[in-house]
Protein backbone atom coordinates (compact mmCIF):
# COMPACT_ATOMS: atom_id res chain seq x y z
CA UNK A 1 0.00 0.00 0.00
CA UNK A 2 1.44 3.37 -1.02
CA UNK A 3 1.06 6.51 1.08
CA UNK A 4 -2.64 7.21 1.58
CA UNK A 5 -2.84 9.75 4.40
CA UNK A 6 -1.63 13.34 4.70
CA UNK A 7 1.86 14.36 3.50
CA UNK A 8 4.50 14.42 6.22
CA UNK A 9 4.59 18.23 6.46
CA UNK A 10 0.85 18.29 7.05
CA UNK A 11 1.09 15.43 9.54
CA UNK A 12 3.57 17.39 11.63
CA UNK A 13 1.05 20.22 11.90
CA UNK A 14 -2.15 18.19 12.06
CA UNK A 15 -4.53 18.72 14.98
CA UNK A 16 -7.56 16.59 15.70
CA UNK A 17 -11.03 18.09 15.53
CA UNK A 18 -12.13 15.76 18.32
CA UNK A 19 -13.22 17.71 21.38
CA UNK A 20 -12.87 16.40 24.92
CA UNK A 21 -16.14 16.19 26.87
CA UNK A 22 -16.50 18.86 29.55
CA UNK A 23 -16.66 16.18 32.23
CA UNK A 24 -13.73 14.12 30.87
CA UNK A 25 -11.56 14.58 33.95
CA UNK A 26 -14.47 14.12 36.34
CA UNK A 27 -15.50 10.94 34.54
CA UNK A 28 -12.05 9.41 34.89
CA UNK A 29 -11.58 10.69 38.42
CA UNK A 30 -14.79 8.99 39.50
CA UNK A 31 -13.93 5.81 37.59
CA UNK A 32 -10.56 5.44 39.29
CA UNK A 33 -11.96 6.38 42.69
CA UNK A 34 -14.53 3.59 42.38
CA UNK A 35 -11.84 1.13 41.29
CA UNK A 36 -9.69 1.99 44.31
CA UNK A 37 -12.54 1.19 46.65
CA UNK A 38 -11.51 -2.42 45.97
CA UNK A 39 -8.33 -3.67 47.58
CA UNK A 40 -5.57 -4.27 45.04
CA UNK A 41 -5.06 -7.84 46.28
CA UNK A 42 -1.78 -8.35 44.40
CA UNK A 43 -0.37 -11.86 44.36
CA UNK A 44 3.12 -12.58 42.96
CA UNK A 45 3.52 -16.33 42.43
CA UNK A 46 6.99 -17.57 41.34
CA UNK A 47 6.94 -19.59 38.13
CA UNK A 48 9.31 -22.36 37.07
CA UNK A 49 9.91 -21.05 33.56
CA UNK A 50 13.09 -22.93 32.67
CA UNK A 51 14.96 -19.61 32.38
CA UNK A 52 18.23 -19.07 34.23
CA UNK A 53 18.80 -15.32 33.77
CA UNK A 54 15.25 -14.09 34.38
CA UNK A 55 12.85 -14.74 37.27
CA UNK A 56 9.18 -14.82 36.36
CA UNK A 57 6.15 -14.24 38.59
CA UNK A 58 2.54 -15.03 37.72
CA UNK A 59 0.66 -11.96 38.95
CA UNK A 60 -2.99 -11.43 39.81
CA UNK A 61 -4.46 -8.09 40.91
CA UNK A 62 -7.87 -6.46 41.20
CA UNK A 63 -8.72 -4.28 38.22
CA UNK A 64 -11.96 -2.52 37.29
CA UNK A 65 -14.80 -3.61 39.57
CA UNK A 66 -12.39 -5.66 41.64
CA UNK A 67 -12.22 -8.20 38.79
CA UNK A 68 -9.09 -10.37 38.78
CA UNK A 69 -6.55 -9.42 36.09
CA UNK A 70 -3.47 -11.46 35.24
CA UNK A 71 0.05 -10.41 34.34
CA UNK A 72 3.70 -11.47 34.26
CA UNK A 73 6.45 -9.80 36.24
CA UNK A 74 9.94 -10.55 34.96
CA UNK A 75 13.06 -9.62 36.92
CA UNK A 76 16.75 -10.16 36.24
CA UNK A 77 17.94 -13.18 38.20
CA UNK A 78 19.92 -12.10 41.24
CA UNK A 79 18.33 -8.65 41.52
CA UNK A 80 18.52 -7.47 45.11
CA UNK A 81 17.49 -3.81 45.03
CA UNK A 82 14.67 -1.85 43.39
CA UNK A 83 14.93 -1.62 39.61
CA UNK A 84 13.50 0.76 37.01
CA UNK A 85 10.08 -0.54 36.00
CA UNK A 86 8.70 -1.00 32.46
CA UNK A 87 4.95 -1.72 32.27
CA UNK A 88 3.81 -3.04 28.91
CA UNK A 89 0.34 -3.29 27.36
CA UNK A 90 -0.67 -5.66 24.56
CA UNK A 91 -2.01 -5.20 21.01
CA UNK A 92 -5.58 -5.91 19.94
CA UNK A 93 -6.66 -9.51 20.34
CA UNK A 94 -3.52 -10.61 22.16
CA UNK A 95 -2.87 -11.63 25.73
CA UNK A 96 0.07 -11.78 28.10
CA UNK A 97 1.40 -14.92 26.38
CA UNK A 98 3.61 -17.48 28.09
CA UNK A 99 6.09 -17.09 30.92
CA UNK A 100 9.21 -17.37 28.77
CA UNK A 101 8.21 -14.71 26.22
CA UNK A 102 9.15 -11.00 26.08
CA UNK A 103 12.57 -11.15 27.73
CA UNK A 104 14.05 -7.94 26.26
CA UNK A 105 13.35 -5.53 29.10
CA UNK A 106 14.33 -7.82 31.97
CA UNK A 107 17.53 -8.51 30.02
CA UNK A 108 18.40 -4.81 30.30
CA UNK A 109 18.35 -4.99 34.10
CA UNK A 110 14.85 -3.57 34.50
CA UNK A 111 11.72 -4.97 36.10
CA UNK A 112 9.18 -5.75 33.37
CA UNK A 113 5.43 -6.13 33.96
CA UNK A 114 3.12 -7.30 31.15
CA UNK A 115 -0.61 -6.86 31.74
CA UNK A 116 -3.07 -9.37 30.33
CA UNK A 117 -6.00 -7.86 28.42
CA UNK A 118 -9.43 -8.73 29.76
CA UNK A 119 -11.55 -10.73 27.35
CA UNK A 120 -8.84 -10.85 24.68
CA UNK A 121 -5.84 -13.16 24.23
CA UNK A 122 -7.42 -15.47 21.65
CA UNK A 123 -6.46 -13.97 18.27
CA UNK A 124 -2.65 -14.35 18.18
CA UNK A 125 0.42 -15.08 20.28
CA UNK A 126 0.56 -17.27 23.36
CA UNK A 127 -2.94 -16.43 24.59
CA UNK A 128 -4.32 -14.81 27.71
CA UNK A 129 -6.14 -15.79 30.86
CA UNK A 130 -8.27 -12.83 32.00
CA UNK A 131 -12.02 -12.88 31.47
CA UNK A 132 -14.28 -9.85 31.17
CA UNK A 133 -17.25 -10.61 33.43
CA UNK A 134 -19.24 -7.52 32.39
CA UNK A 135 -22.05 -7.87 29.87
CA UNK A 136 -22.88 -5.24 27.27
CA UNK A 137 -25.54 -4.01 24.85
CA UNK A 138 -25.59 -5.30 21.24
CA UNK A 139 -22.18 -4.88 19.62
CA UNK A 140 -20.36 -5.69 16.40
CA UNK A 141 -18.08 -8.75 16.90
CA UNK A 142 -14.79 -7.57 18.42
CA UNK A 143 -14.29 -5.07 21.23
CA UNK A 144 -14.69 -1.64 19.65
CA UNK A 145 -18.46 -1.36 20.12
CA UNK A 146 -18.94 -3.34 23.34
CA UNK A 147 -20.93 -1.06 25.60
CA UNK A 148 -20.66 1.84 23.17
CA UNK A 149 -24.20 2.90 24.13
CA UNK A 150 -22.75 4.92 27.05
CA UNK A 151 -19.28 5.87 28.39
CA UNK A 152 -20.05 4.13 31.68
CA UNK A 153 -20.60 0.83 29.85
CA UNK A 154 -17.81 0.97 27.27
CA UNK A 155 -15.28 -1.87 27.21
CA UNK A 156 -12.26 0.43 27.26
CA UNK A 157 -13.39 2.03 30.51
CA UNK A 158 -12.72 -1.31 32.13
CA UNK A 159 -9.49 -1.93 30.24
CA UNK A 160 -7.96 1.51 30.88
CA UNK A 161 -8.85 1.18 34.55
CA UNK A 162 -7.16 -2.23 34.62
CA UNK A 163 -4.07 -0.58 33.15
CA UNK A 164 -3.84 2.10 35.85
CA UNK A 165 -4.26 -0.60 38.47
CA UNK A 166 -1.56 -2.66 36.73
CA UNK A 167 0.92 0.16 37.29
CA UNK A 168 -0.08 0.26 40.95
CA UNK A 169 0.25 -3.53 41.23
CA UNK A 170 3.67 -3.64 39.55
CA UNK A 171 4.94 -0.79 41.72
CA UNK A 172 3.97 -2.71 44.84
CA UNK A 173 6.68 -5.34 44.30
CA UNK A 174 9.74 -4.66 46.51
CA UNK A 175 12.15 -4.97 43.54
CA UNK A 176 10.28 -2.39 41.42
CA UNK A 177 11.21 1.28 41.79
CA UNK A 178 7.96 3.31 41.66
CA UNK A 179 9.90 6.53 41.03
CA UNK A 180 11.28 5.18 37.72
CA UNK A 181 8.19 3.82 35.96
CA UNK A 182 7.81 3.73 32.17
CA UNK A 183 4.76 2.57 30.18
CA UNK A 184 5.05 1.14 26.66
CA UNK A 185 2.89 -0.65 24.11
CA UNK A 186 2.26 -1.23 20.43
CA UNK A 187 -1.01 -0.59 18.59
CA UNK A 188 -3.78 -1.12 21.17
CA UNK A 189 -1.02 -1.31 23.75
CA UNK A 190 0.13 2.14 22.64
CA UNK A 191 -3.39 3.48 23.05
CA UNK A 192 -3.52 2.04 26.54
CA UNK A 193 -0.14 3.63 27.26
CA UNK A 194 -1.64 7.00 26.23
CA UNK A 195 -4.48 6.52 28.66
CA UNK A 196 -2.14 5.63 31.50
CA UNK A 197 0.13 8.53 30.56
CA UNK A 198 -2.81 10.89 31.00
CA UNK A 199 -4.14 9.31 34.19
CA UNK A 200 -0.94 8.52 36.10
CA UNK A 201 0.89 11.77 36.62
CA UNK A 202 4.26 10.59 37.98
CA UNK A 203 5.59 8.40 35.18
CA UNK A 204 9.13 9.11 33.98
CA UNK A 205 8.49 8.21 30.32
CA UNK A 206 5.84 6.95 27.87
CA UNK A 207 6.64 5.11 24.62
CA UNK A 208 3.65 4.24 22.38
CA UNK A 209 4.35 2.61 19.01
CA UNK A 210 1.95 2.87 16.03
CA UNK A 211 -0.79 3.54 18.61
CA UNK A 212 -4.44 2.65 18.21
CA UNK A 213 -7.46 4.40 19.79
CA UNK A 214 -6.56 7.94 18.67
CA UNK A 215 -8.63 10.60 16.90
CA UNK A 216 -11.74 8.46 16.47
CA UNK A 217 -13.65 10.92 14.24
CA UNK A 218 -10.88 10.80 11.63
CA UNK A 219 -9.93 7.16 12.10
CA UNK A 220 -13.40 5.80 11.36
CA UNK A 221 -13.58 7.74 8.07
CA UNK A 222 -10.02 7.51 6.71
CA UNK A 223 -9.51 3.72 6.98
CA UNK A 224 -11.72 0.71 6.34
CA UNK A 225 -9.35 -1.73 8.01
CA UNK A 226 -10.25 -3.45 11.26
CA UNK A 227 -10.47 -2.82 14.18
CA UNK A 228 -11.65 0.76 13.44
CA UNK A 229 -13.96 -0.68 10.79
CA UNK A 230 -15.96 -2.40 13.54
CA UNK A 231 -17.36 1.01 14.43
CA UNK A 232 -18.42 1.74 10.86
CA UNK A 233 -20.05 -1.67 10.50
CA UNK A 234 -21.96 -1.13 13.74
CA UNK A 235 -23.22 2.22 12.46
CA UNK A 236 -24.06 0.67 9.09
CA UNK A 237 -26.70 -1.35 10.94
CA UNK A 238 -27.57 1.19 13.65
CA UNK A 239 -28.30 4.09 11.35
CA UNK A 240 -28.50 7.55 12.85
CA UNK A 241 -26.45 6.76 15.96
CA UNK A 242 -23.11 8.20 14.83
CA UNK A 243 -23.26 11.26 17.09
CA UNK A 244 -24.04 9.18 20.18
CA UNK A 245 -21.28 6.67 19.39
CA UNK A 246 -18.69 9.38 18.80
CA UNK A 247 -19.70 11.02 22.07
CA UNK A 248 -18.99 7.78 23.94
CA UNK A 249 -15.69 7.33 22.09
CA UNK A 250 -14.61 10.86 23.00
CA UNK A 251 -14.09 9.73 26.61
CA UNK A 252 -11.54 7.18 25.37
CA UNK A 253 -9.74 9.10 22.63
CA UNK A 254 -5.97 8.99 22.97
CA UNK A 255 -5.80 12.61 21.82
CA UNK A 256 -7.46 13.74 25.06
CA UNK A 257 -5.28 11.54 27.25
CA UNK A 258 -2.23 12.75 25.36
CA UNK A 259 -3.16 16.36 26.11
CA UNK A 260 -2.87 15.46 29.81
CA UNK A 261 0.49 13.69 29.53
CA UNK A 262 3.17 14.88 31.94
CA UNK A 263 6.15 12.68 31.01
CA UNK A 264 8.74 12.67 28.22
CA UNK A 265 7.45 10.60 25.30
CA UNK A 266 8.79 8.67 22.32
CA UNK A 267 6.21 7.87 19.63
CA UNK A 268 6.43 5.98 16.38
CA UNK A 269 4.28 6.07 13.25
CA UNK A 270 4.31 4.30 9.89
CA UNK A 271 3.20 6.22 6.82
CA UNK A 272 1.62 3.22 5.07
CA UNK A 273 -0.21 2.10 8.22
CA UNK A 274 -3.86 1.58 7.36
CA UNK A 275 -4.67 0.01 10.74
CA UNK A 276 -3.63 3.07 12.74
CA UNK A 277 -3.41 5.85 10.14
CA UNK A 278 -0.46 8.19 10.67
CA UNK A 279 -2.66 11.28 10.97
CA UNK A 280 -4.34 9.76 14.01
CA UNK A 281 -0.96 9.05 15.59
CA UNK A 282 0.29 12.57 14.88
CA UNK A 283 -2.95 13.95 16.34
CA UNK A 284 -1.96 12.46 19.69
CA UNK A 285 1.72 13.32 19.33
CA UNK A 286 0.94 16.95 18.51
CA UNK A 287 -1.38 17.15 21.51
CA UNK A 288 1.28 15.83 23.92
CA UNK A 289 2.32 18.93 25.90
CA UNK A 290 5.73 17.88 27.25
CA UNK A 291 8.58 19.61 25.42
CA UNK A 292 10.72 16.47 25.66
CA UNK A 293 9.03 14.37 22.99
CA UNK A 294 10.01 12.76 19.69
CA UNK A 295 8.39 10.67 16.98
CA UNK A 296 10.12 8.10 14.78
CA UNK A 297 8.58 7.89 11.30
CA UNK A 298 8.84 4.78 9.13
CA UNK A 299 8.02 5.91 5.60
CA UNK A 300 7.49 2.56 3.85
CA UNK A 301 6.01 0.45 6.63
CA UNK A 302 2.48 -0.64 7.40
CA UNK A 303 1.29 -1.53 10.89
CA UNK A 304 4.45 -3.48 11.71
CA UNK A 305 6.03 -0.06 12.13
CA UNK A 306 9.67 0.03 13.11
CA UNK A 307 9.76 -3.46 14.61
CA UNK A 308 13.26 -4.29 15.91
CA UNK A 309 14.56 -0.92 14.72
CA UNK A 310 12.11 0.84 17.04
CA UNK A 311 13.07 -1.50 19.88
CA UNK A 312 16.68 -0.42 19.43
CA UNK A 313 15.59 3.22 19.43
CA UNK A 314 13.67 2.73 22.70
CA UNK A 315 16.60 0.95 24.30
CA UNK A 316 18.82 3.97 23.65
CA UNK A 317 16.15 6.53 24.53
CA UNK A 318 15.14 4.99 27.86
CA UNK A 319 18.69 5.14 29.23
CA UNK A 320 18.02 8.78 30.06
CA UNK A 321 14.91 8.04 32.13
CA UNK A 322 14.89 4.57 33.67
Amino acid sequence: MALFDLPIDELRAYRSQSGAPEDFDAFWGKTLQEAREHELHVVFEPVESGLSTVRVYDVTFAGFGGHPVRGWLRLPAGAGEPLPLVVEFIGYGGGRGLAHEKLLWASTGRAHFVMDTRGQGSAWGGGGGTTDPVGAAPAYPGFMTRGVDAPENYYYRRLFTDAVRAVEAARSHPLADPAHTVVIGESQGGGIAFAVGGLVRDLVAVAPDVPFLCDFPRAVTVTDRHPYREIGLFLKTHRGRAADVLRTLSYFDGVHFAARGRAPALFSAALEDQTCPPSTVFAAFNAWPHEDKAIEVYEFNDHEGGGPFQEERKLRWLRSYA
